[in-house]
């Protein structure tokens, strides 16, 4: 039987196929990139047209602040360029999802700061991405799913 067929092989640097992972380690590693790959899928199919994932990403920081942000915080945040910001602050503005306010520390400065719509916005896509976790979840048992849990929980401390 062709080993191309099957579900663990996997392509090498030549375009050979290979059998499975040969360590716990290399299969951990192959199996967390399934899992994510299909996650950002689901996720990508999930946003559509409505919202790319770097605008998702913005959204999500601004939620978590506890203030309005400076362009040049969002951007060291993101850990992306400031031009890149201003753009998804931009295509963001434009779809009602932020504001713009004067800083009233600095008049000279602007900040962001997360509107309602936005806040529904976030709310709607966290319902549908809980709806996909709970299905991918829902394969285990409730005792899988707690073991599932916990022994992640001790993997990401490690």
């Amino acid at each position: 039987m062709d080993d191309a067929l099957h579900d663990d092989a996997r392509p090498v640097a030549d375009g050979r196929r290979t059998g499975g992972p040969t360590s716990a380690s290399e299969e951990f590693l192959e199996l967390l990139h399934d899992v994510l790959r299909n996650v950002r899928r689901e996720a990508s199919e999930l946003l559509g047209h409505e919202m790319t994932p770097g605008q998702l990403r913005l959204l999500r920081t601004l939620d978590r602040c506890d203030r309005p942000r400076r362009l040049g915080e969002l951007a060291d945040v993101l850990d992306v360029a400031p031009r890149s910001v201003t753009s998804k602050v931009d295509q963001a503005e434009a779809d009602g999802w932020v504001r713009r306010v004067p800083d009233p520390a600095d008049r000279r400065a602007t900040l962001v700061e997360l509107t309602d719509a936005g806040r529904g916005q976030l709310a709607r896509l966290s319902d549908r991405r809980q709806e996909g976790a709970r299905a991918r979840l829902d394969v285990l048992t409730s005792d899988e799913q707690t073991q599932l849990l916990t022994l992640l929980r001790r993997v990401a401390r490690g």
